[in-house]
């Protein structure tokens, strides 16, 4: 698994690996819906000493129980947004700090090697500098099944 994730913050763009990441259609009560999860690393490396990012060294964006279809997501868009009845997405920022996710467009394909990857791209609330301006976003990850070693 690789990728990662872009916010487009007006003084920098802020630049995040992806962890680990978790995608599934899930069939349950003769329906499909979407489980998606991407958790950011929290290596600095990459990041200037005065980069926003170092008060928000992670996080962690979801989409959960969003009803889809079918179970093949290979090809699809799906337009994924928080109704007043139902919410789909999250934000965890792995503090007490609150954010919100909207306009969230996920496109589903194949890379070179036949792994699904998804490009996400949407809008986030600005937790970095608490403004009331959202930030768009772009994230890609690829679903590369890692391989599993178990010693005898």
């Amino acid at each position: 698994m690789k990728g990662i994730l872009k916010i487009y913050h007006p003084e920098e763009s802020i630049k995040y690996n992806i962890k680990r990441s978790y995608c599934k259609a899930i069939y349950r009560n003769s329906e499909n819906f979407l489980e998606i999860e991407i958790i950011t690393d929290d290596d600095f490396d990459h990041i200037e000493d005065d980069s926003l990012q170092y008060s928000f060294p992670q996080l962690s964006l979801s989409i959960s129980e969003f009803p889809i279809p079918g179970k093949e997501l290979d090809g699809k868009v799906y337009l994924v947004n928080d109704t007043e009845e139902e919410v789909y997405c999250n934000v965890d920022l792995f503090n007490e700090d609150e954010a919100f996710i909207y306009e969230n467009k996920l496109e589903f394909s194949k890379d070179k090697e036949g792994n699904l990857q998804v490009l996400w791209s949407g809008e986030i609330d600005d937790f970095f500098t608490n403004s009331d301006e959202v930030l768009p976003f772009k994230l890609k990850c690829n679903f590369k099944e890692d391989p599993i070693d178990i010693e005898e």
